[in-house]
């Protein structure tokens, strides 16, 4: 049994209604008959057993554990609410840190992701905020430098050939230090919220330190999704341009959303299983392809709508201070008019500050979301959970109390 949060790749998965840990069924006890003994007892001397307290649970993450006390993953991998058929009197699950152990809903995983962020805040607040101060710095002095310079080709005036080729490689270079920058995060940032659903707490040095094997590997698996996605396409789009055919070019549209839609999601759980799984790209693609079969609809809902939410997040703090800086230091509303505004130092900078404090806060949701999905499926097609109670060390998981 591997007890890191690495959680090797399992072996075959139990199919539905066989998850570990669920306790056989108990033969019934034989029906009176003939063949009683003659010598019974007098009349009045045959006493019931006392009834026996149902087993209590513990009271939560952080109590310590009493010897000989069964622990609430003693009942299997039956769930319920109080109210839910047959779930009358059934304890709730062990929860050692994060997320109950148990199949997720859509705000046990939301809360699960904020909740990390709370508690371990020492350890994700500062790979998010170097990680954004970084990317912010760079990309505002590309705007600066180089956006004007293609604003000027825009506006019909002829840069020379060197300063528009530096500019567009000074564009391309920060989009590649910004990606780069967000990959280096969510890799911490997985090993992080694996540490935070077993109840331990990480360090940034501790995070570094185990997402480095396996970077390169995630750097190659993010290279290998856009350079797909991008062939993909070329191949939708390259008929309607060739053939300057507007149906050709809009019957690419409606194929194009749907189909990226779906292969999104399809392999959308592949950096957690290989951060997690230590696997290879190959082995992460096929992870997550089989953990999101059957339930393709599901993570998709919860995936977009935290699309939604953070980018929600994000406006609410960038577009306001990006409004204020330009008509403070860009020259008001003529700015904007003419342009000029967007490239203001004080626009700028004020646009750079609100889009650091939105990195800071939304990467670790959509990370954190990322990574408790995966952990929900696993859960459910794999009981993960036994293995999970394991490593945080809660006794009695899974077993019949007795």
């Amino acid at each position: 049994m591997n007890d890191s949060p690495g959680w090797a790749t399992p072996g075959s998965s139990p199919s539905d209604g066989e998850r570990p840990g669920a306790p056989a069924d108990q033969p019934a006890p034989p029906a009176a008959g003939p063949g009683w003994s003659a010598e019974q007892p007098p009349p009045g001397q045959w006493q019931s057993p006392a009834p026996q307290a149902p087993p209590q649970p513990q009271p939560g993450p952080g109590w310590a554990q009493q010897p000989g006390t069964p622990y609430a993953g003693q009942y299997g991998p039956q769930y319920g609410h109080p109210g839910g058929p047959g779930q009358w009197g059934k304890p709730p699950a062990a929860k050692p840190g994060v997320i109950p152990l148990r199949p997720l809903g859509l705000g046990e995983i939301l809360d699960g992701a904020v909740a990390t962020m709370r508690t371990h805040w020492r350890s994700v607040l500062p790979i998010t905020l170097v990680v954004a101060t970084v990317v912010q710095v760079i990309s505002l002095a590309v705007q600066k430098y180089a956006v004007s310079d293609l604003a000027l080709a825009a506006d019909g005036t002829d840069p020379s050939f060197n300063s528009l080729g530096t500019a567009l490689a000074l564009i391309l270079g920060a989009a590649f230090i910004g990606a780069l920058g967000g990959l280096i995060a969510t890799a911490m940032l997985t090993m992080i919220y694996s540490r935070a659903v077993l109840g331990t707490a990480s360090t940034v040095s501790g995070a570094w330190r185990e997402a480095r094997p396996q970077l390169l590997r995630l750097i190659g698996l993010m290279l290998l999704l856009g350079i797909g996605a991008l062939l993909l396409i070329t191949l939708l789009f390259l008929p309607g341009i060739l053939l300057q055919n507007p149906g050709l070019t809009f019957a690419a549209v409606a194929a194009a959303v749907p189909l990226f839609a779906w292969l999104w999601t399809k392999f959308s759980l592949a950096p957690p299983a290989l951060m997690l799984e230590k696997s290879t790209i190959s082995k992460a693609l096929g992870r997550s392809s089989k953990l999101v079969r059957g339930t393709w609809w599901r993570i998709f809902g919860i995936t977009l709508l935290t699309e939604i939410i953070t980018a929600t997040i994000s406006s609410i703090i960038v577009w306001p201070l990006t409004i204020i800086g330009m008509v403070a230091f860009g020259g008001g509303l003529s700015g904007i008019e003419n342009g000029t505004a967007s490239t203001a130092w004080g626009a700028l900078i004020l646009s750079g500050i609100g889009a650091i404090i939105a990195t800071t806060i939304v990467l670790p949701i959509r990370s954190g979301v990322t990574v408790l999905l995966y952990v929900d499926q696993r859960i459910r097609r794999e009981g993960l959970d036994l293995e999970l109670a394991r490593a945080a060390g809660v006794e009695n998981y899974g077993t019949t109390g007795g």
